[in-house]
Formats: C-alpha cells, structure tokens, sequence
C-alpha cells in the first residue's frame, strides 16, 4: 500500500488557482506599431487555431504540479508486515586455536578431522539456528582477540569462524585473556541477558588474567559462561612398537572449567567426539531457547523520484514548447 509521509503538503495544491484569481495581471503599455484595418479578424483566427493546444499545454502545467506536489508529501511503499524475533540476548562465542586443536582424535562422515574442524561444523549449525540473537566470536591461543563483533549477522559470524586457522593467535592457550575479553565486551552492552561460550582442549598456560578472576568479574556482571572440553580421552596411536593407547586430552584442566561454570551460572560439558558436541548445542539450545518477542517490521520503499520524475519531464516540455512558440 502507499503512504504519503508529509501529507500536509497536498494542501498547497490550490496555490497557482489562488495566484491567478488574487495577483492582478500584468498589463503592457506598448502600442501597436502598425494599425492594420483587419486586425481583429488575424487575431481571432490565431485564437481559433492555438485554441486546443493551449489548452493541452495548460492540462500539462497542472499535471506537473500535481505531481510536484505529490513527491513533496514523499510517497512511500509499505509492504506486508515481517515477523522478526528478537530474543536481546548478546552471546558471545569464544574458540580456541591453539596449536593443540589441530590433533586428530575426532570424525566427521568416519573421516577422522582435527578438533577445529568438528567444532567449525557443529559451532557454525549452532549460530545458523540462532535467529535473534547478538552473536560475537572471539578466537584465541596466546593471545585472545574478538574476530567478530556482536551481530545480528550470523552470514558472517559463521564464515568468520569457517576461515580461523590453528595457531594464527599462538601455540599457547590463554583461558584467563579469552574470559577476560568477553567480558569487557559484553559488560558494555545495555542488554540484560549475556551469554558466552567457551571451548577449549587444554588449560590456561599464557596470558595476563587468571581464568578464575575473570569467571568472578563475570559474575558480578551477571555473564552466564558455558564451558566445553574437546577432545578424546582414547586414540590409538602408531609408534615403533606398534599401537598404543594413548590419552590425547591429558591436558585439559576440567576443573577450572567447571570452577567457571560454577561461578556464573553456568554449565560444563565435555565433548569426547560430534555427537557429544551436537547434543551440548542442542541442550543449550534448551538453557537459552531462542523463542522471544516478535517484531513486526514492515519493509518500505521511497517512490518520490516517480512522480519528481514525471514533474521534471512535463516541465521540460512546456519550456520546450514555449521557446518554439516564441520563435
């Protein structure tokens, strides 16, 4: 449907009617050079054979005023209203790149694939299915930095996190600095629910902030932090003796990442394969359902440019038309 934004201006269409009924016309005090007898006969004979095209040229002034008039009142397509949800959670993401990730102790289609991997295909179904919420990414080894900032473009977020390379922050994992930054990020916000998620698979060995003074900084600023340890606790592996069994998450501090869980009301889970991380989404899913208010927003579209448009062109006709008559 259209709408006239300034509709107040279609009150100025009697204008030119007002200013040739109230103005007096000019009069012109020259006289005739010449004086002809039949004078009078040439002149209503012009009149006679100029009579129809002044007036299409008259209906043409005042179409284009019409249609002046009508882009100043700023015509407006509005379309059918779209529901939008927007749950106001700001949810921050943060993944660990460390030089560990890339151990091959997880399978995706019986093909075995690093740790980094499994999570780019579980995480990135997870932020797709995230329709409302402000999601952020922040990658980090040993140094911690925000990749994306919070958004409601999960488009972007997902290739962000698609294109995080192993060991591009360090070969070290700083836990503390990852915490630390999610929450000078999230803090800032105005917002009342934030939530970050956190998956690593060691323990914090670099970095300035220790792991639990961040988790009680977040605390005090009502942050929820998720904790998830990746990694196998078995994987056989080929040496010169032959096979071993070997635990690869040896490294993995499970209890500083529950000890932050705790803290903020949050919740640890361990990812030993896919199907542990696919069944952590889907319940976090649950702990923060995505279900909220809807927004209804209805797209619109300017169409002043028609009708300034149409304006301009008759204009250009009449003018055009006047400098042949005057010819």
């Amino acid at each position: 449907m259209i709408e006239f934004v300034w509709i107040k201006f279609f009150l100025i269409l009697p204008l030119p009617l007002l200013v040739y009924l109230l103005l007096p016309r000019a009069c012109s005090t020259s006289g005739r050079a010449l004086k002809v007898p039949f004078f009078q006969d040439l002149e209503n004979l012009r009149q006679t054979s100029n009579g129809k095209s002044s007036n299409w040229l008259k209906l043409l002034a005042v179409i284009a005023w019409i249609l002046l008039v009508c882009a100043a009142a700023r015509p407006q397509w509005i379309g059918e209203p779209l529901s939008m949800p927007i749950s106001g959670r700001d949810l921050l993401l943060a993944v660990d790149i460390s030089g560990s990730m890339q151990a091959k102790d997880m399978e995706i289609n019986r093909k075995p694939v690093d740790r980094l991997t499994m999570i780019k295909k579980v995480a990135g179904e997870f932020i797709e299915r995230r329709q409302g919420d402000r999601i952020g990414l922040i990658l980090f080894g040993t140094r911690a930095y925000l990749q994306a900032p919070l958004s409601l473009d999960r488009k972007t977020v997902n290739q962000l996190l698609q294109e995080a390379l192993i060991g591009i922050a360090g070969e070290k994992t700083a836990i503390g600095d990852a915490l630390g930054l999610a929450v000078k990020r999230l803090l800032q916000r105005p917002g009342e629910r934030k939530v970050l998620i956190l998956l690593t698979d060691g323990a914090n060995t670099a970095g300035a902030i220790d792991p639990l003074k961040a988790a009680e900084l977040a605390k005090e600023g009502k942050l929820s932090i998720y904790t998830i340890g990746v990694g196998a606790d078995r994987m056989m592996v080929k040496s010169f003796f032959g096979n071993r069994l070997v635990n690869p998450s040896a490294d993995l501090d499970e209890k500083t990442l529950q000890k932050i869980a705790e803290l903020t009301g949050g919740r640890y889970f361990r990812a030993r394969e896919k199907k542990d991380l696919e069944k952590i989404y889907a319940l976090l899913d649950k702990l923060e359902p995505v279900l909220s208010e809807d927004q209804a927003l209805r797209p619109i579209r300017e169409l002043f440019f028609w009708p300034l448009s149409g304006a301009l062109l008759l204009a250009f006709l009449l003018l055009l038309v006047r400098h042949k008559g005057t010819k």
